[in-house]
């Protein structure tokens, strides 16, 4: 039974910051010895730190088994709450930093694709017009890995779209700005002969050659929902995939159909002669948001790439205002 744990005398005179980055290295390398190459200092190093971490707190941190070393309940609680202190220790730093020299920093986020592809990069735009100096790490990702990344602190923030179907539970503890509702649109080349027409039947496309995301997606559920309602089956899909790249350089060869959200269309239907058909989908609001961590202090160089992307989506939509959905 661990005893009482005397803070002056067994910790608080003796933890460093970088005993804490040693062991926080260690559970993510799993290998004491993976994380010493990471820290480039010697495997006796880090054993020696651990030891003295163990020491201090009369318990063991780690343990060593079949898949490696991982941490035992102890060091699980000693992580999770020495990472919030580990990052605050950080952004302080980084807060320190923008205010010497607000041309500099650094934000880490994670983004949609689709978003990536046509509403970050006016964003981006804007908010180097006055800090060209931030070094911005984007990683375009899948939603589903964005809220334990948030939650992690891996992720200042993260653009994404949610669906209306979804619960709250993946955004526990987070919170989620809606900067504003995209809706889903069909697009085809500008050379077709759908291009020229004034109103589509959405029968008259079910024998073309479509583009869709996978099944189970929103953009999937969409078009199926319409071809449902009209008593069609779904046409034959072509292609299965997400990227943007490939569907707007597809489609301007004019030989396929595909279903865009509209904002990706604002951006690429001049660049690929592109044209959204007059064909009514169900509408259902697809709310792109900002996600940060709800109890944690943003920096100034997250708060004003925040502030950008309210100004630019303002200026791309008169009237629209970014607001906060009510925590779940």
């Amino acid at each position: 039974m661990p005893t009482k744990i005397d803070w002056e005398s067994q910790i608080g005179r003796r933890l460093r910051f970088r005993d804490l980055h040693v062991f926080f290295t260690v559970v993510q390398c799993g290998s004491m010895a993976k994380a010493a190459t990471q820290l480039g200092v010697s495997a006796p190093t880090v054993s020696e730190v651990i030891a003295d971490l163990e020491a201090g707190l009369g318990v063991r941190l780690l343990d060593r088994g079949s898949r490696g070393i991982e941490p035992t309940a102890y060091g699980e609680a000693f992580r999770r709450r020495g990472l919030s202190a580990f990052d605050e220790l950080k952004q302080g730093i980084r807060d320190i930093e923008f205010l010497a020299d607000p041309t500099k920093g650094e934000l880490r986020m994670g983004c949609d694709e689709s978003i990536a592809a046509a509403t970050l990069p006016p964003i981006i735009q804007r908010f180097y017009e006055k800090f060209p100096g931030v070094v911005l790490d984007v990683d375009e990702g899948d939603l589903r890995t964005y809220p334990p990344k948030v939650r992690e602190r891996g992720f200042d923030l993260a653009m994404t779209r949610l669906r209306p179907d979804m619960n709250s539970d993946p955004f526990d503890e987070l919170n989620v700005e809606v900067l504003f509702n995209d809706e889903l649109v069909v697009a085809a080349g500008m050379q077709t002969r759908w291009a020229r027409c004034r109103k589509i039947d959405l029968a008259d496309l079910a024998r073309e050659r479509w583009i869709l995301t996978a099944p189970g997606t929103w953009n999937y559920q969409i078009v199926e929902e319409a071809f449902r309602a009209r008593g069609l089956d779904m046409p034959k899909v072509s292609m299965k995939t997400l990227s943007v790249h490939l569907r707007t350089n597809l489609l301007a060869t004019g030989q396929f159909i595909t279903a865009f959200p509209h904002s990706v269309l604002n951006l690429y239907a001049r660049r690929f002669a592109l044209k959204v058909l007059p064909l009514e989908l169900p509408v259902r609001p697809w709310p792109v948001v900002i996600v940060t961590l709800r109890r944690r202090t943003l920096t100034p160089v997250v708060d004003r790439f925040i502030e950008s992307a309210r100004e630019v989506v303002k200026s791309l939509a008169p009237g629209s205002k970014a607001r906060r959905l009510q925590p779940p």
